[in-house]
């Protein structure tokens, strides 16, 4: 327990140096919040079901946080780790393997958070937003996506050759899902023949999944979502375990 706990705190410091993922995780989607606000407001719509635009970006950008962390910050970082020799050196310690694992879920995890509670007090602060779901479910429903998509994230870390074929491939992924997932503009402005690309998309799920229970739904009226984020979270993390190499 004690060596998770400093693995852990080294974890967070370690992420906390690197500004880019700092930056998309904790910044990036508030800056959205202030952009999108000044330019739409937050005024009762009737295509949001009488929200306003930023009442339904609030569990759409923490999707956009849970996507920037799990299909770009842990695939290029772990294949760094691995080129550098970071991960063997960590598998000759007496620390089995799965404390470096857990110790960096609970870093992304803890990142998603803060960043999500950032994203938040900036948008309650400008624009008031709504929030009529449960605490308790909407924190169940961000850790369940979270590991969703950090198990893909895992997954392209050991496939990836290196840490820019690891970029690469999270980019080619993850930037067409931000603009067409919903995470970033809401998929009610967009035409239908994208909408029904959206379908296939994971990220898409997630937006979907957290909105509802966002807005007080249950999640009875979410089971499509659950299903398949679960069966890629089983999928994803079985590959990864398969194909995890340390060096």
């Amino acid at each position: 327990m004690r060596g998770l706990l400093q693995l852990t705190i080294m974890s967070f410091k370690l992420y906390l140096r690197e500004p880019i993922a700092t930056f998309f995780t904790l910044a990036f989607p508030p800056l959205l919040v202030l952009l999108f606000g000044a330019m739409y407001g937050n005024d009762p719509d009737p295509m949001y079901g009488g929200y306003g635009t930023m009442d339904i970006t609030m569990p759409a950008y923490t999707a956009l946080i849970l996507g920037t962390i799990g299909l770009l910050g842990i695939p290029i970082t772990t294949s760094g780790y691995r080129e550098l020799g970071v991960l063997r050196r960590f598998r000759a310690t007496p620390m089995r393997p799965l404390t470096y694992i857990a110790a960096d879920l609970l870093t992304n995890l803890t990142m998603t958070l803060l960043g999500m509670a950032i994203l938040i007090g900036v948008g309650w602060a400008l624009y008031r937003v709504r929030f009529e779901g449960q605490v308790l479910s909407v924190f169940v429903a961000v850790v369940f996506s979270g590991l969703t998509m950090f198990a893909v994230g895992y997954l392209i870390a050991s496939l990836a050759s290196g840490a820019r074929t690891a970029q690469v491939i999270g980019m080619v992924i993850f930037y067409p899902m931000m603009f067409l997932s919903g995470a970033s503009v809401p998929l009610e402005v967009m035409p239908e023949g994208v909408r029904r690309i959206s379908d296939f998309l994971p990220l898409t799920h997630v937006v979907t999944l957290l909105r509802g229970l966002w807005f007080g739904e249950g999640w009875g009226e979410h089971l499509t979502e659950v299903f398949i984020l679960g069966a890629i979270f089983v999928v994803g993390a079985g590959l990864a375990a398969r194909f995890f190499r340390w060096e």
